[in-house]
């Protein structure tokens, strides 16, 4: 037996059934909000008439005649007062309202299963704030936990996203060991999995914890609204900076609060250090960078770890370089220090002429170094010079000469990282799983939150000189190339990439046609730049 189809408005009214039902829900509460005050009115009236009959099945009926009589005298008294029955109306329906206003208890205090959970973290808490020689103790085994606590929240699992605690005025919340074992016993306490905020207000001697949501992972590479001499990090939580740029998230444009890193002569933190674990996101942190570099700049790229990441950029205009041997690396890096002290040599001469500054000098140049630490290896064992000594010049004087280094490498390789660079690297970016010692150890500060153990690629922190510990997001920048990233954010990167030079475009004209860019593939080869005599 063939089966019939099923009706038009079932197989393809789906949409129109959901939008309709929509609509037919958002009608009714704008109608109960338009008529609540009638709707008060009439169950107030309804309960004064219930009351009235009860009250009057309550009356005997030997006293019933005088009752009725009382009650037309009054309304007799009413009828002739003038405006009488306008304000027995009036009064009728203050009666009214008042008896139908909404009475419904508002739930107070926490429940028996919060209760209980609030009343565990006060148990933990109490070897750390109590003494035995304390006359009136804050905490005690079996003590009010209400004294202690404030402004609590919980989540529809029942678990605490906002807490305050005070604090005995002895406990030394002005070291940083003290204070990280009451914030690991808080989160312990709280649930684990999730990332908190800690705030000490040591003045009123109180702890704030807040739960944080994840940042957003998912915004793209584009062209930032920002002023020159300024980048884009990534993103961090709104209100930790006074700024927000629109940003497009998806197919949703919205405002995100960035951390952006500011360059040039009067940048107390001309040059930029990240350190991650592999896969963390430090890579795509120099990506990003580069993109936005090459707006108004010259950029160079070494690839000490020789993957390739960066073969996108090659033959781009204001690309100079894209290194990933230990040869070219060197000469590149060499040409950079030169180049550096020409531009310091130009800089004065038009300072003393009394002109500004000419484009060649003016125009900014980046030297981006991944894996430095891989190449050193690689001069050690070659017996050549450490390609970090050649970055003593743009380091120490790339600030006054327009000479920004951006260097980037893992936690293994910390220790092999110049002097030079750790004392003029003073932005800083940590990327990845990392523990607050980890943290602490590159920004030079621990941060107010508890790092997570799974985190997404780019997710981490971020400081600026002597600035506060912020948490970062950087955007998506995948190699256009890598056809195991998303289209749409390879579409984005390769929107921002600059023309071809005309040696490239020449050389590539008979290649296979440019339909479908990811297909295409660049040779990973670099233009040596001629080093500057004089």
């Amino acid at each position: 037996m063939a089966r019939r189809p099923l009706p038009r408005i079932l197989s393809s009214g789906g949409a129109s059934i959901t939008r309709g039902r929509e609509f037919a829900r958002t009608a009714a509460d704008s109608a109960t909000d338009v008529l609540h005050p009638l709707i008060t009115i009439t169950r107030g009236l309804r309960l004064l008439a219930v009351a009235g009959r009860q009250r009057w099945a309550a009356t005997p009926k030997d006293r019933r005649g005088s009752k009725l009589f009382l009650v037309a005298a009054c309304l007799t008294a009413v009828a002739l007062v003038p405006h009488g029955p306008v304000l027995a109306l009036i009064a009728v329906m203050g009666a009214a309202a008042w008896k139908g206003r909404d009475r419904t208890p508002a739930k107070s205090g926490p429940g028996e299963a919060e209760e209980t959970r609030l009343r565990t973290l006060y148990e933990a808490l109490v070897p750390y704030f109590s003494v035995a020689d304390d006359p009136a103790p804050l905490f005690a085994h079996g003590g009010d936990w209400e004294q202690a606590f404030g402004d609590y929240a919980f989540d529809g699992d029942g678990r605490l996203v906002r807490l305050r605690v005070t604090y005995p005025a002895w406990f030394t919340d002005g070291e940083s060991e003290a204070r990280t074992r009451i914030e690991q016993v808080v989160h312990a306490k709280s649930g684990r999995g999730r990332e908190y905020h800690f705030v000490w207000d040591e003045e009123a001697n109180q702890l704030a914890m807040t739960v944080l949501g994840p940042l957003p992972a998912t915004i793209a590479a584009q062209r930032f609204v920002t002023a020159p001499g300024e980048t884009v990090l990534g993103f961090t939580d709104p209100g930790s900076v006074g700024r927000t740029v629109p940003v497009q998230d998806g197919d949703a444009h919205h405002d995100a609060s960035p951390v952006v890193w500011r360059t040039g002569p009067r940048s107390a933190e001309p040059h930029l250090l990240a350190v991650g674990t592999p896969g963390s996101g430090t890579t795509t942190l120099l990506r990003s960078i580069a993109l936005q570099a090459l707006r108004d700049g010259d950029v160079l790229v070494v690839d000490g770890g020789g993957t390739g990441e960066y073969g996108f950029l090659a033959g781009r205009e204001g690309v100079l370089a894209v290194e990933c041997g230990l040869a070219g690396a060197l000469a590149t890096l060499e040409w950079a220090a030169h180049e550096t002290e020409r531009r310091l040599i130009d800089a004065n001469r038009e300072r003393q002429a009394g002109r500004p500054a000419s484009e060649t000098t003016g125009r900014p140049l980046w030297i981006l170094l991944d894996r430095p630490s891989v190449l050193g290896h690689l001069a050690a064992a070659d017996g050549r010079p450490d390609p970090q000594d050649l970055l003593q010049v743009p380091l120490r004087h790339g600030r006054a000469a327009g000479v920004t280094v951006v260097l980037a490498d893992q936690f293994d390789a910390v220790d092999g990282l110049s002097d030079a660079v750790l004392a003029h690297t003073r932005a800083r970016a940590v990327l990845g799983a990392a523990s607050r010692e980890q943290v602490a150890a590159v920004l030079g500060a621990e941060p107010h939150t508890t790092p997570v153990p799974g985190v997404p690629a780019g997710r981490g922190y971020a400081r600026l000189g002597a600035g506060e510990v912020l948490r970062l997001q950087v955007p998506a920048t995948p190699d256009p190339y890598d056809e195991a990233a998303g289209e749409a954010d390879r579409t984005a990167v390769l929107a921002l990439l600059p023309e071809r030079t005309a040696g490239e475009a020449a050389a590539e004209a008979p290649a296979a046609p440019a339909d479908d860019p990811f297909e295409k593939r660049d040779a990973f080869r670099a233009p040596q730049p001629a080093v500057a005599e004089g």
